[in-house]
């Protein structure tokens, strides 16, 4: 045998010794051709100002007034000008929900957004309404004059898995059409900013033109619609996150019916459980939302939860962690009566709650609670924690009874749980915080229980804080 075949006959037995999936890379082909005619490109005008060339920043009022009117402006400011207006332009995607001219696309593609147009793939080109917006799932929906349009089909994600191959469709830097294929890297991720949309987060290459497109799985149905990436530098960088498409769905629904979203409310603040608070409540393993704060006049309130309730489960949906709560608190419809099993001093209770609206001004209902000055008693050192009495005011604004404010951290056990000088103790192991005296009872009863859960005020906000007790 020549030296070719022998090549040949190697090269063969190589690849059919590669696993199945190495050798069956998916063919992206079909998807682009016959999904590409239902993706449009969006353009927006927008109108903002300028400065004038000839106009000088205001330093009215300061030492710098005199020099720049001296310089540049003349008497009476003859330098300053109006500012100019100018329409600025930007780009994204959409996809066509309906044959009757009804299109997805994501709100911060059209907002303030004076007019919108609509690029279709046979380049035929039609003026957009907006017929409704949902900020907060980063949705919109536009209508246009058109019908027997080719549509996309709306697929599903709870069955998507991580690792599954998915292709997304749009204009990335006004690159209409382009197509870029990945993986599903995580589901249900949470975001700083967005704390009711559990993304989808996958690494196909995303970038400014491509929001508001669809994100396809391998049997062309949408399952998300791209919405942000991650980036320090603008652009793509393997995260990218879209928003799923069951989320989409009863977004697109209520806009057409009612114009407007809404969103159940719980009225909790929550935070994650990790494995020292989980430690310290006496559970097995960090899960669920732990309770750090129950707003006034909330349904949580009215229901009976407390602070320090870790949240187990939702009308029968586990909560595994903090972030997957206000997704599934958002999607209840209101007045819909719900069953919440919760973690409560050892012991698991069910709470019956009806769900209310969310209130539209969110951070309105978390009551501002703002830092007040503190007593000027004798201060004393506890835990590695310098303590001074919390003052009535300043309790009042915190919404609290009492507490003692950390005027500085010294040592440990309070430098290790992350104790920061500024914070406010309200609750220490569940029991009430009224005085210095007070805190050092609760210190000498802890027992067998090393780890112990303390609530206090950072920054106007409840959090908890593990903190290990030193033993004698």
């Amino acid at each position: 045998m020549k030296p070719m075949q022998w090549a040949l006959v190697a090269l063969t037995f190589l690849v059919l010794s590669l696993p199945a999936s190495a050798r069956m890379l998916p063919d992206f082909v079909p998807l682009a051709e016959q999904h590409s005619p239902a993706v449009v490109n969006i353009a927006t005008t927008r109108e903002s100002e300028r400065p004038h060339r000839g106009q000088m920043p205001d330093f009215e009022g300061t030492p710098f007034e005199d020099l720049f009117e001296r310089f540049f402006g003349g008497p009476g400011g003859e330098g300053r000008q109006a500012p100019e207006s100018f329409q600025r332009n930007s780009l994204g995607s959409g996809f066509i929900y309906s044959e009757d001219g009804y299109i997805i696309t994501a709100n911060h593609v059209v907002e303030g957004a004076s007019e919108v147009v609509v690029h279709l793939s046979d380049r035929r080109v039609y003026d957009a309404e907006i017929v409704g917006k949902d900020p907060q799932s980063d949705v919109a929906l536009l209508k246009i004059d058109a019908d027997n349009l080719p549509t996309l089909k709306l697929g599903s994600s709870a069955d998507l898995r991580v690792g599954e191959w998915v292709l997304a469709i749009g204009s990335p830097f006004g690159f209409d059409h382009s197509v870029t294929a990945g993986i599903v890297s995580a589901k249900g991720r949470n975001l700083p900013t967005e704390n009711y949309v559990p993304f989808i987060q996958t690494d196909v290459a995303i970038n400014p033109g491509n929001s508001g497109g669809p994100l396809l799985n391998m049997d062309g149905e949408v399952i998300g619609v791209n919405a942000q990436i991650y980036s320090r530098t603008g652009g793509f960088m393997g995260l990218s996150f879209a928003v799923p498409i069951e989320m989409v769905e009863d977004v697109v629904r209520q806009l057409r019916e009612h114009g407007e979203v809404t969103r159940g409310w719980l009225g909790v603040l929550i935070q994650e459980v990790t494995r020292e608070l989980a430690d310290s409540f006496g559970m097995d393993k960090p899960t669920g939302a732990l309770v750090a704060r129950v707003q006034s006049d909330s349904p949580a309130q009215k229901a009976g939860f407390e602070t320090g309730d870790v949240i187990l489960s939702f009308n029968g949906i586990e909560v595994p962690n903090s972030s997957a709560l206000p997704p599934i608190v958002g999607r209840t419809p209101v007045g819909t009566e719900a069953e919440v099993e919760v973690r409560r001093g050892g012991e698991t209770l069910i709470l019956e709650v009806e769900i209310e609206r969310l209130p539209e001004d969110v951070s309105a209902q978390r009551g501002g609670p703002r830092p007040g000055q503190p007593d000027p008693a004798q201060p004393q050192s506890l835990l590695g924690m310098v303590l001074e009495p919390l003052d009535r005011s300043a309790a009042e604004d915190l919404d609290v009874d009492s507490g003692l404010v950390v005027r500085e951290v010294v040592d440990n056990p309070a430098r290790a749980a992350g104790v920061r000088s500024g914070d406010v103790i309200v609750q220490f192991g569940g029991a009430a915080v009224d005085s210095l005296e007070t805190l050092d009872r609760l210190i000498s009863e802890v027992g067998d229980r090393r780890t112990v859960p303390v609530l206090v005020y950072r920054g106007g906000n409840p959090t908890y804080i593990a903190l290990r007790v030193p033993q004698d």
